[in-house]
């Protein structure tokens, strides 16, 4: 038998919190949904939620290094430029040079925590 759910959240583990609540407050543009200081954020965005915790004390050995997984934050965005001089201007410009594909443009930019950010503009609106 299959488990029924009832939706799916994304979540960063961060000892950060604070930091990163405010850098993805000021890069959508809204606050949390929900927030417990020193706990817990959610985003509700387009499509997702963005949880972002910070976990126990008890727990943090677990979390080390989380950054340097494979996990990536693919933002959609209707004009790249616009979402780099964004980046730019909380003072996370994107690093690398803008990369051309078959499905569209992207960069990669990084969160204060080093998680990696996929920002992708779809072929048909480059």
């Amino acid at each position: 038998m299959v488990f029924q759910y009832t939706d799916a959240i994304v979540t960063l583990a961060t000892i950060n919190l604070d930091d990163l609540v405010n850098f993805y407050t000021k890069l959508f543009g809204q606050k949390p949904a929900s927030f417990i200081p020193n706990v817990y954020a959610e985003f509700q965005l387009t499509g997702l939620k963005l949880g972002i915790f910070q976990p126990q004390k008890s727990h943090e050995s677990e979390f080390e290094n989380s950054a340097k997984s494979q996990l990536s934050l693919c933002l959609e965005v209707s004009n790249l430029s616009d979402a780099i001089a964004h980046l730019t201007n909380l003072g996370y410009p994107p690093p690398g040079e803008i990369s051309i594909a078959s499905h569209g443009k992207e960069i990669y930019a990084y969160d204060p925590d080093g998680n990696r950010l996929i920002l992708h503009q779809a072929k048909d609106e480059c």
